[in-house]
């Protein structure tokens, strides 16, 4: 389908990426990694035709139709959700304005048995047959589907498309991608405002569809059940391989191994090649053979080690004063979008240096009275009472879109800055990873990633030591997601998170709020205490729809079966782990034998067979360690 060869793109001056290539074919579901700014949209524009490379070629197959949901989008006015939905069918919608006015000519027509008359007949019944081969009876049930699988009611069908938020009209623009017969699909962060119902069933339709599919996204568990190849971005070169994400990872991880292991073996050999070639050098006998040792160091190749892009921004947030005891108290608080409550009757009290998470199914509150907590929202009843010294900083969930697109970096954070703090925006910019020349990048050229690591390193310059976060690791790629916890850990502040993301709130909290049908219930421990008070294992089970009892059985009873084959193959997996731990010591005594004392374990054919073997066995038991994971997967 697509023929990526040599692709090159810089920007002022500053190589993104050199030279890579790959094919997509029919089938194909990658997961497109890296860092924050490596170049993942860029090259998802790219292949849209977005933008231009500097060197390279994107071949493409004739006819081949491409479909890209963009993280920048722009609806017109006045459209209900279905009309900008059935923007997708181009095609069908010329064909129907065509039958309607074959079908007015015709009402208007007297002229029975004219051959004109006939004529127009005959077109009428050929635009009719196209209009069926490309679906058009079909194509308003396709798109109330695919609506309702996105997360719209029947109800929300007639709105119109400005009544709905940011996240929401993103959900529309992927009903739309998904509804055009492309050949590739580019979906750059599909899931940051999807519930887990939609996420569930995007993963459903993406694992059917027949095109390739490229996916940009920092949510873990969505690439490892959708992708089946991984293309990781690393400082300007690809890493191309066959596995889901964890897995790919697991294998990158070996692989570098291998290589340092394989390098450190070759510098040996080197270095001894390099003290014969100086011994025999002295002796005039041995002046050829030292000669033939300088052409055989000459022509090896050298083993590379693939690199890694180490670098993470430094967060740390300080707290401004010390607050009263008590931070806030609500109190009868209730909030209703006209006849519709989305929190009645809450009463909570949160003490200083309390780190609380908001969990719960999307529409059932936690932004709401997030919102309320930070003054961005009114209650519709009920009041909320701050505490004493209380400074709140809040990022919101869109914290990103309330960036100036027209302000440079510098210029953003030189404005929201003040006579005191004003000298430390660059070493703060700093810490955030931007430097040099990046300060001076437009923030509408930016990554949604880099836009939400300015949007952080923005609040720093506001003093707070409350600090309520919704959805902070949204764009933030995975290194980021840590760096972000471990910033959050050190906050010696109160904290409220509003967050889906297991492993991003194990051990950040210490009280859980799950907010449900308009009431919120406490669980006094951290996530997992939480995750097992309500004997589940992720949020997915929790934040999925309740499923019908005969439904629930036979799920039931599928679980049982899967634990009994899981507890099979961990045990397995257990020998294999403790049989590798072994053999691993072995080669490592091996090796370390043949560094300090290599003519006599050269002389040794016995070693060398053992070695060998040791190895053999090693790489067999990883294969097989592969394989007992993906089960496991």
């Amino acid at each position: 389908m697509l023929n990526i060869h040599n692709l090159s793109v810089s920007f002022s001056g500053e190589l993104l990426f050199k030279e890579i290539s790959f094919r997509l074919k029919g089938g194909d579901r990658v997961g497109l990694i890296g860092k924050n700014g490596a170049g993942k949209s860029t090259l998802l524009k790219l292949l849209a035709g977005d933008l231009e490379s500097d060197g390279g070629t994107i071949a493409k197959e004739k006819e081949c139709r491409i479909g890209f949901l963009r993280q920048d989008i722009d609806f017109e006015m006045g459209r209900t959700v279905v009309e900008e939905a059935e923007l997708a069918f181009v095609e069908i919608k010329a064909l129907e304005k065509e039958i309607e006015g074959i079908n007015h000519q015709l009402a208007e027509r007297t002229d029975y048995e004219s051959q004109s008359y006939h004529d127009l007949i005959d077109k009428l019944s050929d635009v009719t047959h196209h209009y069926e081969l490309l679906g058009g009876y079909n194509y308003q049930g396709q798109t109330e589907k695919i609506l309702q699988g996105l997360g719209f009611k029947p109800s929300d069908f007639g709105k119109l498309t400005e009544t709905f938020s940011g996240g929401w009209r993103m959900r529309i623009e992927l009903a739309k991608l998904l509804l055009q017969s492309n050949d590739v699909l580019l979906l750059d962060e599909p899931t940051n405002h999807l519930d887990i119902e939609s996420i569930i069933w995007l993963e459903s339709f993406l694992n059917t569809y027949p095109g390739a599919v490229v996916i940009v996204s920092h949510d873990k568990m969505f690439l490892d059940h959708v992708t089946n190849r991984s293309i990781e971005i690393v400082l300007g070169r690809i890493y191309d391989y066959p596995k889901p994400y964890s897995e790919f990872l697991a294998l990158r991880s070996e692989i570098i191994e291998h290589q340092l292991n394989a390098q450190k073996n070759q510098q040996k050999q080197i270095e001894q090649t390099e003290k014969l070639i100086e011994k025999f050098r002295a002796k005039a006998s041995k002046a050829s053979m030292a000669q033939s040792l300088i052409k055989k160091l000459d022509k090896m190749d050298r083993i590379e080690v693939d690199v890694e892009d180490g670098s993470v921004m430094n967060v740390r947030f300080p707290v401004s004063i010390v607050p009263g005891k008590v931070i806030l108290e609500l109190h009868g608080l209730s909030k209703s979008y006209g006849d519709h409550s989305v929190l009645e009757d809450i009463n909570l009290l949160l003490e200083r240096d309390s780190k609380t998470a908001f969990v719960g199914q999307n529409g059932q509150g936690k932004t709401t009275l997030a919102k309320m907590i930070v003054g961005e929202l009114k209650a519709s009843s009920g009041n909320i009472k701050l505490g004493h010294n209380v400074q709140i900083g809040y990022f919101a969930q869109n914290q990103a879109e309330y960036l100036n697109p027209n302000k440079t970096v510098l210029d953003t954070m030189i404005d929201a800055a003040n006579e005191t703090n004003r000298a430390k925006v660059r070493d703060i910019l700093g810490s955030f990873l931007f430097q040099g020349d990046e300060v001076d990048k437009f923030v509408k050229v930016l990554s949604g990633g880099e836009r939400n690591r300015l949007a952080l390193a923005k609040m720093l310059l506001e003093p707070f030591n409350v600090l309520v976060m919704d959805e902070p690791t949204n764009h933030l790629d995975i290194a980021s997601k840590n760096v972000l916890k471990q910033a959050l850990s050190n906050f010696e502040g109160t904290l409220i998170l509003v967050s889906h993301d297991r492993d991003f709130l194990q051990g950040l909290t210490n009280k859980v709020y799950e907010f449900k049908d308009g009431s919120i219930k406490e669980y006094l421990g951290d996530i997992d205490y939480y995750l097992t008070e309500r004997q589940v294992a992720d949020f997915r089970a929790i934040e999925q729809k309740e499923k019908p009892k005969e439904e629930k059985k036979k799920t039931d009873k599928q679980d049982y079966q899967r634990q009994k084959e899981l507890k099979s193959l961990n045990n397995r997996l257990s020998k294999i782990e403790s049989r590798i731990g072994d053999l691993e010591k072995k080669i490592a005594d091996q090796d370390h034998e043949l560094l300090m004392n290599y003519d006599a374990t050269a002389a040794n054919p016995k070693f060398f067979d053992s070695y060998q073997n040791n190895k053999k066995e090693l790489e067999s038991l990883m294969s097989e360690w592969e394989k007992v994971s993906s089960q496991l997967d």
